[in-house]
């Protein structure tokens, strides 16, 4: 027979069952929330939270497939990184450790993956490389060639010069400065990854300061640039620049737009057969159009072709054309600008508007509506092909069990054709396809206007 029990016993009961229930799960914490960088330049700058604190482009990439850090309770890492020797040192904290469910992550390992030998584990050895290699940049950069330098004006005390300086990445110790620039590009040069030191193709220009105060020299590393040399058929080659950094502190300064300029007079100088840029970003690839487009107006053929693309677009209506106008230089124009520039076909186009648009009345809506024709039809080219149309290939979306934006249908209508349900897919298709176009086609504009603006004023 059973027995009652007294409230004490059933008050002693929930205490029991709460001492066996689960605890919460460790969500985490992303680490683009618990990690700081600061770029440091003297070891009284170290442990100060005012110091240039540079942004990443992304660190949750380094910490699993979430981008996670697990089982640290208010996490703190402050990284250090030398502008001087470009090593590194990480300050963690935290308030206590323990396994949530989702283990403890490996902060040691994750951190090494972006800073490499880099990363000193002794905060002393990391402040005692502020005196011990005041000179590293000076010494590495020693061996290479001043391809140009400029006197950007004297502000301080002691003269000042911005030196551009070639090096080859094979020997020892350019290679090692590159391994320690390497947290640099991966951190803030986006979809980069480190370059093949053993490789004799590669090369690196340092962007150097160089001043010398009272007898005594020093060299300050400002940005850098790497650069791919491909052979062309049959004796020359060609150059490809794959990761160019202007460091944080230094950006907004015109070095950048110095460092491409100087890339631009050796190939010009080497006679190589044109040069590119690796997936630039969008600054890079807008500072690029407007250096290139400044070059290109001091050629004498340039206007007269410029004049006859605007000629057509003010005596006609492009939007009732019923065949595409020819909007494109002469292919004869494409090869002297390679030749006497370096600027290869892709970005000739991309200058190419930009030329026309400045030619263009503001004024004029005609004018305005038919270049922006002329900027859909290229668009469109470009993203479909030149020969898309109703009549060519089309693509819909077939839905599937597994994700419907993983199947699709191609195929070439014919004639006045009809399938139940494929017409309908195919219109749909068509009115997302001329929506997406149109945004295309709108952040095109405003890239040219941008361009075209800052053009202008550089040219006073």
């Amino acid at each position: 027979m059973g027995t009652k029990k007294s409230a004490a016993d059933l008050t002693s009961d929930l205490k029991k069952k709460r001492k066996v229930g689960f605890s919460s799960i460790d969500a985490g914490v992303e680490a683009n929330d618990c990690i700081k960088i600061f770029l440091v330049s003297s070891k009284e700058e170290v442990d100060v939270e005012e110091s240039c604190c540079i942004d990443p482009i992304d660190l949750n990439r380094f910490f699993g497939e979430d981008g996670k850090v697990y089982g640290y309770k208010d996490l703190k890492i402050n990284i250090w990184l030398s502008s001087i020797s470009f090593h590194a040192y990480a300050d963690i904290t935290s308030e206590s450790t323990a396994d949530g469910g989702k283990g403890i992550t490996d902060l040691k390992s994750a951190l090494q993956s972006i800073f490499g030998e880099s990363l000193l584990e002794s905060k002393d050895d990391f402040l005692q490389t502020f005196s011990k290699e005041t000179q590293y940049i000076r010494d590495v950069s020693s061996s290479g060639k001043v391809v140009q330098f400029k006197n950007p004006g004297d502000h301080q005390s002691g003269a000042s010069n911005v030196e551009v300086i070639h090096l080859p990445v094979t020997s020892i110790a350019v290679g090692e400065l590159y391994g320690r620039l390497v947290p640099l590009v991966l951190l803030l040069v986006d979809g980069s990854s480190p370059i093949d030191i053993s490789d004799p193709k590669w090369e690196i220009y340092l962007m150097v300061q160089k001043t010398d105060q009272k007898g005594d020299s020093n060299s300050k590393l400002l940005g850098f640039a790497t650069v791919y040399r491909f052979y062309q058929y049959p004796d020359s080659s060609r150059l490809r620049i794959s990761q160019m950094l202007i460091l944080p502190p230094y950006q907004g300064q015109g070095h950048g737009r110095h460092l491409l300029e100087v890339l631009n007079s050796v190939a010009i100088a080497e006679n190589v057969h044109d040069m590119a840029i690796e997936e630039p970003s969008d600054y890079l690839q807008q500072l690029r159009t407007c250096i290139d487009t400044l070059r290109l107006l001091t050629l004498d053929a340039i206007k007269p072709a410029v004049d006859s693309v605007v000629s057509h677009l003010i005596h006609e209506n492009l939007s009732k054309k019923t065949c595409k106008f020819e909007s494109d230089p002469p292919s004869a124009l494409v090869e002297e600008v390679r030749k006497t520039l370096k600027i290869n076909k892709k970005q000739f186009l991309q200058c190419w508007e930009v030329l026309i648009y400045l030619q263009l009345d503001p004024n004029n809506k005609k004018l305005l509506d038919n270049y922006r024709t002329l900027i859909s039809d290229r668009t469109k080219a470009d993203v479909l092909g030149k020969d898309s149309g109703t009549g060519g290939k089309q693509v819909i979306e077939v839905p599937n069990d597994y994700d419907h934006e993983m199947t699709f249908v191609m195929f070439r209508p014919r004639g006045s054709e009809k399938t139940d349900g494929i017409e309908t897919e195919v219109n749909k298709n068509q009115t997302n396809q001329e929506e997406q176009l149109n945004q295309l086609v709108d952040e095109r504009m405003n890239e040219i206007t941008e361009v075209a603006g800052k053009v202008v004023l550089h040219r006073g």
